[in-house]
């Protein structure tokens, strides 16, 4: 803290304004990104569950066409898992 008092106090400028906002535009872009790749991954895991649990209600059901609506969700779920995976 000392040192940045001493630093402030004799005028010298360490960066300017410019470089400031330009390094903060860059860190926020940064920070979007990973935020966004982290969103669509946990969204992934969380379809990717659903669709695990479909396949294990309609194993439990047996046969009949509430096991058939489960599977065919279940196969929903996965296909679009794969479609959206390439974004």
């Amino acid at each position: 803290m000392n040192f940045e008092k001493n630093i402030l106090s004799q005028g010298q400028t360490l960066f300017t304004q410019d470089e400031f906002n330009r390094a903060l535009g860059e860190a926020k872009a940064e920070i979007m990104a990973i935020a966004i790749q982290t969103s669509k991954q946990v969204i992934m895991i969380e379809r990717q569950a659903c669709a695990e649990v479909c396949k294990r209600l309609a194993e439990q059901v047996g046969e009949g066409e509430v096991s058939t609506a489960l599977v065919n969700a279940s196969i929903a779920i996965m296909n679009r898992m794969s479609s959206q995976s390439d974004d």
